[in-house]
């Protein structure tokens, strides 16, 4: 048994936990759950060595578990998996796999890299990844990334596995494994398991505790709760379903249409457009050409063959910075920590990086402060960001406000067109509300254009007056008139899933 008993810990400005105990069993798969700033993300790292708490003890078996590093928990069989990806990109994955118990020859120090490269082998085996241990990791995508993450810590045998936001990037097929594989392993150890997604709270663990400003909720056995039950412990009210009111689209005025887009491995000749102050909805598995798609219409990769059109005429994106300043572009990635923020960078930094060239000094070229100021601070009260003021680092922001810093950036640059690729991606129930909102007021009061790129089906038809169905790199159907039927998940979820027989 691990038990945690009366932690705390603060930052500057923030009580992240407020006297927290909580007892993890071997044998079971416990859920951590709570909204950003919630304080789960505090705890796992108090456990892992990477925070200290300011007051309270640890024990595994009523012997008291002193860490102060994160070598001291891998010395106490405890591994983390992280939700900011820890890994050495110029490393191959055997290293990073390897990298705290490398295997040498006898008490040489000379590192067998032979025997390295077969025991890491065994892991990329074991977590379904076909790729040579000798590759180096930083040409892997986030997702392939994320399963190197857990192979690395299965292959510390650890008795005691945080798992923090292990499925924010993989996709369903890598999700059901990684459950096969914890279901198989958690007889002989302790899991702790942090995520938003209440669905996989049901689908593999145990027990679940709840946090809320943190303090502990609650803990309770999976069997004896629903789904209304968690949402009301964590956010101290019932979840209430909010459906939008359908808005007139001006549907004779294409905004945005493309034609025969292709790039090899990226976008098979596909066409679309989009309507003015229309949510299109992308829907599909990771890797079935959405974000691809997006990439090509934003210039930061360039199309083969095919055509885009803008109001009518003929653009031809050649990068981010070009689609922003010369066409009116905006892209909300989905990997906001490593493309969509500068995370040792200010809140003011992140915000106004899309305007620094409007609000220069035109002769001197120096930032004009107070008007960075001015739409800084007027993002960060028209969409809610939490922060202790300008200059706190965007790095330590709770993921829902991370997010929101990601998206505000564009609307600061007045963007006409907005790509939103998986906006809610690993934020709480609160933040995924506020963002769907914000999404439907950009199109609905602003006029604005959006795309909707989302894995989340209840998120896309919600939000959605059309969608477009991909697979394969391609467009495979659209529903045409989703505003009609979204009171009725059923038929549109139907209607997609045709698309996949």
């Amino acid at each position: 048994m691990l038990k945690v008993e009366a932690i705390k810990k603060s930052f500057p400005g923030v009580h992240a936990l407020k006297g927290v105990s909580v007892e993890f069993k071997e044998g079971e798969i416990h859920a951590l759950l709570g909204e950003n700033g919630a304080g789960k993300s505090t705890l796992i790292k108090i456990i892992s060595g990477v925070y200290r708490p300011d007051q309270g003890k640890m024990f595994i078996d009523d012997k008291e578990l002193i860490v102060h590093s994160y070598i001291d928990a891998l010395n106490n069989d405890i591994s983390l998996v992280n939700q900011e990806l820890q890994v050495l990109p110029r490393y191959s994955l055997a290293e990073n796999i390897m990298l705290d118990k490398a295997i040498t020859y006898g008490k040489t120090g000379i590192l067998n890299w032979k025997q390295m490269n077969i025991t890491a082998k065994k892991y990329l085996d074991i977590i379904g990844l076909s790729i040579p241990p000798t590759k180096p990791i930083g040409e892997l995508s986030t997702a392939q990334k994320q399963m190197v993450e857990i192979a690395k810590a299965l292959a510390s045998k650890s008795k005691i596995l945080l798992l923090d936001e292990p499925t924010s990037s993989i996709s369903e097929s890598e999700v059901r494994l990684l459950f096969k594989i914890l279901k198989e392993i958690q007889r002989d150890i302790i899991i702790i398991f942090v995520t938003h997604k209440l669905e996989e709270v049901f689908r593999l663990c145990n027990m679940v505790t709840v946090l809320r400003d943190g303090k502990k909720i609650g803990t309770e056995k999976i069997k004896d709760v629903n789904k209304q039950d968690l949402v009301k412990m964590m956010i101290g009210r019932e979840e209430k379903i909010k459906a939008f009111d359908n808005y007139y689209v001006n549907r004779n005025k294409k905004f945005l249409e493309v034609k025969n887009i292709f790039k090899q491995k990226k976008a098979n000749n596909i066409s679309f457009y989009l309507y003015q102050s229309e949510i299109l909805g992308f829907y599909g598995l990771v890797g079935s050409g959405r974000t691809e798609l997006a990439k090509l219409l934003i210039g930061e990769d360039r199309i083969q063959k095919g055509k885009i059109y803008l109001n009518g005429k003929r653009i031809y994106p050649k990068s981010i910075a070009d689609s922003l300043k010369k066409y009116g572009i905006g892209y909300v990635t989905e990997n906001r920590k490593e493309e969509g923020l500068l995370l040792d960078s200010t809140i003011l930094d992140n915000l106004c990086i899309t305007i620094w060239e409007k609000i220069a000094s035109r002769f001197l070229r120096f930032l004009k402060a107070s008007e960075e100021k001015k739409y800084a601070n007027y993002i960060i009260r028209n969409i809610d960001i939490k922060t202790t003021g300008l200059n706190q680092k965007a790095g330590k922001l709770s993921g829902g406000n991370q997010q929101k810093v990601s998206i505000g950036k564009w609307l600061i640059a007045d963007c006409n067109l907005i790509i939103f690729d998986e906006p809610t991606v690993g934020v709480d129930i609160g933040a995924k509300e506020s963002i769907h909102d914000l999404i439907f007021n950009l199109s609905k009061t602003e006029k604005k254009s959006i795309i909707l790129i989302s894995s989340d089906l209840p998120e896309v038809i919600k939000l959605s007056n059309r969608i477009y169905v991909f697979r394969n790199k391609e467009i495979v159907g659209e529903i045409k008139d989703v505003s009609k039927e979204s009171d009725s998940y059923d038929i549109v979820s139907k209607k997609i899933g045709e698309y996949y027989i």
